[in-house]
């Protein structure tokens, strides 16, 4: 299954920033399975170029990377005019709750956490997706 937008046919496509790469790898093949398309980023400062370039649908960040963290990236994100708009969901280890009220005090939809089942994942985005009126642009 394909996931799309109503208005068009084109694959929902997800960003995700993650600079462990079998984890980004990981992530990247099960949201591909989903149906998403995906562009990957190895760090913040990649993801935030990436984002201004590609235009994706959702961002996923991870909160720990290296030249610009999750939260560093996202106040970019939210800062540039040609980003502002798509939503943010972090992916951390860190789950003390002051992480996660930081994460959705920069302007993230969600905060999922690691250790995470690739079906879960999968669930997750696509109720993010589908909660947060994700649309092509």
């Amino acid at each position: 299954m394909i996931m799309t937008t109503e208005a068009s046919q084109t694959p929902i496509k997800i960003l995700i920033a993650e600079d462990e790469r079998d984890i980004r790898e990981l992530v990247g093949f099960t949201l591909t399975f989903g149906g998403y398309r995906v562009v990957e980023a190895a760090n913040g400062r990649e993801a935030v170029e990436k984002a201004s370039e590609e235009k994706p649908d959702l961002i996923i960040l991870d909160v720990r990377m290296p030249k610009l963290t999750g939260y560093q990236a996202c106040e970019a994100l939210k800062g540039m005019e040609e980003t502002k708009h798509i939503p943010v969901a972090f992916l951390s280890a860190k789950g003390q709750e002051s992480e996660v009220q930081q994460g959705m005090q920069m302007g993230a939809i969600a905060y999922i956490l690691k250790p995470f089942a690739p079906e879960d994942l999968l669930a997750q985005i696509t109720s993010l997706v589908k909660n947060a009126g994700v649309a092509r642009q």
